[in-house]
């Protein structure tokens, strides 16, 4: 356990990834950094003090705790994850790893992690882990191994926040940001010793692959650490490219977001509400649109050509040929959204990974007609499926999401198929008195 003051890296370093990206012409992925509030130091002690009274009573954890990390207590508060006995699953072994590892994307990547975070000495481990957060390959410190195996941290387990609390690699799935998490800021007791850094993986069109993560004692809380795993993922993500995958393409996320972010090859750029709204539409609608029909999409009172033009002017500025000059308004080039990998998980019956690609509702805040159309169908075929599966630990994950926290029907099932006696069914049962209580 790191004996000083958290040094909160969670977005720094950014030169360091820029290494590995200038050489294949495409910027990094760069989430949003921390501010000076979020990301100011916090004695472990202060930590400590803030986690037991979060334990027991759930009250807000206040300043003592930086907003990412109590955000990530309360969806594994949510979630019902023990922070006494986490017992992450290990849920694939022997052949079915194997073929697992062969099959992925990133089958290849373990020999540059090996060179550039394994092989120098570092005294940490190195997880690589699948869009799902399960462990795929696990290498380095053997001092350290034998430790993490105690605490499930193994080849074939599940670290996604659900199953087991706060932690990098899990909380860097869920935000989709790369981060440190440190000490007494894990949910898990028996964590606490440790010390993580975790950066999401990304194919060239911005689909997350993974997570890498490094985990140890006081070498993975130095800002250093990040830095290193920051530049480890622009090398892989650049091999990745080199490889065989698809040129790099624009990427649109609208997902649990107040505007939107696009990721080109040139960069990532942060949009307003509207100009998200207008680069979705005109995604679902790749024939194009003309203004009068955009304006409707747009707003429910009535909205002028002259406006929508302004604002598509002002939005060409900003995407420049993705955007074309001719009319009806469409794009260039075909854009894939993060509701596109939600889309397609259900289409196969990938519930889980389906889940894990759902960052929140489609633009939350927007009152588009098409967005809140959009929105609802995303949301509700999201939740058909998961509610049909049957199974607990997919229904939980659905509960513990801003969507599902007062859905009745979903509580309701959840105590149906959690095994009697678990902390999931006794959580289904309160819940559910709870939400008796509101609704009378």
């Amino acid at each position: 356990m790191s004996r000083h003051a958290h040094p909160a890296q969670d977005g720094s370093a950014q030169g360091s990834a820029r290494v590995g990206t200038e050489a294949r012409g495409r910027a990094p992925h760069r989430p949003r950094t921390m501010s000076v509030a979020e990301s100011g130091e916090r004695p472990a002690a202060v930590v400590r003090a803030a986690h037991e009274r979060f334990i027991a009573s759930g009250g807000d954890p206040g300043r003592q705790v930086r907003p990412i990390v109590a955000d990530s207590w309360r969806r594994s508060r949510r979630v019902g994850v023990d922070p006494e006995l986490p017992t992450p699953p290990v849920d694939v072994v022997g052949p079915e790893l194997a073929a697992l590892r062969s099959s992925h994307p990133l089958s290849g990547a373990m020999p540059i992690v090996r060179r550039l975070l394994v092989e120098p000495g570092a005294d940490w481990v190195a997880a690589l882990s699948d869009e799902a957060g399960r462990l795929l390959w696990v290498d380095g410190s053997p001092a350290l191994r034998r430790p993490l195996d105690g605490v499930g941290f193994v080849e074939g387990a599940t670290w996604r926040e659900d199953a087991v609390g706060t932690n990098a690699l899990g909380t860097a799935l869920a935000t989709r940001r790369p981060l440190q998490v440190v000490s007494t800021e894990h949910w898990a007791r028996v964590v606490h010793p440790w010390n993580c850094a975790a950066v999401p993986v990304h194919d060239p069109q911005g689909r997350m692959l993974g997570v890498l993560d490094i985990t140890g004692r006081d070498d993975a809380a130095s800002w250093m650490a990040l830095a290193l795993v920051r530049a480890t993922v622009a090398a892989l993500e650049a091999t990745i490219a080199a490889s065989g995958g698809a040129p790099p393409g624009a990427r649109l996320a609208v997902l649990g977001t107040q505007g939107g972010t696009l990721h080109t090859p040139l960069g990532r750029r942060r949009l307003t509400c509207r100009h998200a709204e207008i680069l979705l539409l005109l995604a679902e609608h790749p024939a194009g649109l003309r203004g009068d029909q955009l304006a409707v999409l747009l707003s429910e009172s009535e909205l002028s050509e002259v406006t929508v033009r302004a604002e598509i002017s002002r939005l060409r500025r900003l995407v420049g040929p993705l955007l074309s000059e001719s009319r009806p308004y469409r794009l260039t080039a075909p854009l894939q959204t993060d509701v596109d990998a939600v889309r397609d998980a259900l289409v196969v019956g990938d519930v889980a990974a389906a889940l894990s690609a759902y960052a929140g509702s489609v633009l939350p805040r927007s009152t588009a007609p098409g967005i809140a159309r959009l929105r609802d169908t995303v949301r509700d075929e999201l939740r058909a499926a998961t509610l049909a599966s049957g199974d607990p630990a997919l229904v939980a994950r659905w509960t513990a999401s801003d969507d599902g926290d007062e859905d009745w029907q979903a509580w309701q099932t959840l105590a149906r198929v959690a095994p009697i006696g678990s902390a999931a069914h006794l959580r289904a049962h309160t819940r559910l008195a709870q939400l008796d209580r509101t609704l009378r």
